[in-house]
């Protein structure tokens, strides 16, 4: 008789757990239709629980780019990474999908009183024109080099006033070019008043949005635009520099290369804001796979936002486990 009172029980847990987990309904529901009480119900539902009885699986499109994510976070370089979709044949859009997450990702958290620095390029431009914001924000904006002027998404100061003007914030530019023609002439640059007050302010940011460039892509990078770069592409190459980072070349293992160019930046060092809690880097495409992988080695941003595609070969590139 005692086993058949457990059966019983477990017949009616059974049914209770696939009205309430599977039909979705309620427990008031499912007293009323088993004529049992709400605390008889709650007590089935949580011992059903206990013995194993229920399992809730989770499948949305969205399942493999956490998966992604996870394995971009696990290896301990990242605190965060946040992997949009990839767009086949469409980089464009695809840089696009990543600004706009990147931008909720960058908002999740900004308070009042945040010291937001920002370097130039492509993604942190697509970043500021796809941003949108529900409030303002008291906060300040600030660059982390100098200005390139011929390519709007190398105007760092324009990409400053825009991103201030979005989130109601204040701006603070630095007139100089990134490119100083001497050291001589960089030193004097870094020395003026006027660009030392705001690269100390940038020093002491509590949130980075930096881009990471490509010296190999066309177009990905600030010395497109700087006068010996043609000349210098196959050189900096054969030299071991894969990557642009806050302006500054850098080499497959994440350290800034001892190049005569990194000595002319008017820019503060990646080093130099590694104690700002968020450096938030933004890049997307085959391109930037080694970028990515250089800037991650030398522990130069806390999260990263990039495409699915990118980050798998991200992925594979430094030898953690695909999604």
């Amino acid at each position: 008789m005692e086993e058949m009172d457990d059966l019983e029980a477990l017949r009616q847990m059974h049914t209770v757990l696939v009205l309430h987990f599977i039909e979705g309904e309620t427990q008031a529901d499912i007293a009323e239709k088993l004529k049992l009480s709400k605390s008889k119900v709650n007590r089935l539902i949580a011992e059903g629980r206990r013995l194993g009885m229920v399992r809730i699986s989770i499948e949305t499109p969205f399942q493999r780019l956490v998966v992604v994510e996870s394995a971009l976070t696990a290896s301990g370089s990242l605190q965060a990474a946040v992997v949009a979709p990839t767009i086949a044949g469409n980089p464009e859009l695809t840089l696009r999908q990543v600004s706009i997450v990147a931008g909720y990702h960058f908002l999740d958290g900004l308070k009042d009183g945040d010291v937001i620095a920002i370097t130039g390029g492509k993604a942190v431009a697509e970043f500021v024109e796809n941003l949108k914001s529900v409030r303002t924000y008291d906060v300040k904006v600030v660059p982390l080099t100098g200005g390139v002027q011929g390519k709007f998404f190398t105007d760092v100061n324009n990409l400053v006033s825009k991103l201030a003007a979005k989130l109601g914030g204040q701006a603070l530019v630095v007139h100089a070019p990134l490119f100083a023609e001497s050291r001589k002439q960089r030193d004097m640059l870094m020395d003026m008043a006027s660009i030392r007050e705001v690269f100390d302010l940038s020093r002491r940011a509590t949130v980075a949005l930096v881009g990471i460039g490509s010296i190999l892509a066309t177009g990905s990078s600030y010395y497109d635009l700087h006068p010996q770069a043609q000349q210098e592409r196959e050189r900096l190459v054969k030299k071991g520099v894969v990557a642009e980072f806050m302006a500054h070349l850098i080499q497959e293992d994440g350290k800034i290369a001892d190049l005569a160019l990194n000595r002319l930046l008017v820019a503060i060092e990646p080093g130099e804001i590694a104690r700002c809690p968020r450096i938030i880097g933004v890049a997307a495409g085959e391109t930037k796979v080694r970028p990515i992988s250089a800037a991650l080695t030398g522990g130069y941003i806390t999260s990263l936002v990039t495409d699915e595609d990118t980050a798998q070969q991200v992925l594979k590139l430094r030898g953690e486990v695909q999604a």
